[in-house]
């Protein structure tokens, strides 16, 4: 092979960018979203107090326990009760999923 001739033929994209990117200096303004249902648009403004007062109220130690109303929100598995810890996977398991579960028997 003649290495002139590989690097004389150098592949070249189809696809050309306009212009330099440019990113802004500051983010825009929060906004819903302009495809957002009518309800969703007026009460934005309460989803912004309640989205930032929760963030501000953030507890400071990655360890602590987080509750919510649908229920408790653990940060690490061994505060989770035993139940929904990581178990070893059964033989059974393991062959339904390297089957793609297309049979269950």
């Amino acid at each position: 092979m003649l290495p002139s001739l590989r690097l004389a033929n150098a592949h070249k994209p189809l696809i050309r960018f306009l212009g330099k990117r440019q990113w802004p200096a500051k983010p825009e303004a929060q906004h819903p979203h302009p495809f957002a249902p009518p309800e969703a648009k007026q009460h934005f403004a309460d989803f912004l107090k309640k989205f930032q007062s929760s963030s501000s109220s953030a507890p400071a130690s990655g360890s602590t326990v987080l509750s919510s109303n649908n229920g408790a929100t653990f940060q690490e598995f061994w505060q989770a009760p035993p139940r929904l810890w990581k178990r070893e996977l059964q033989d059974w398991e393991i062959e339904l999923v390297q089957s793609g579960g297309a049979s269950l028997h």
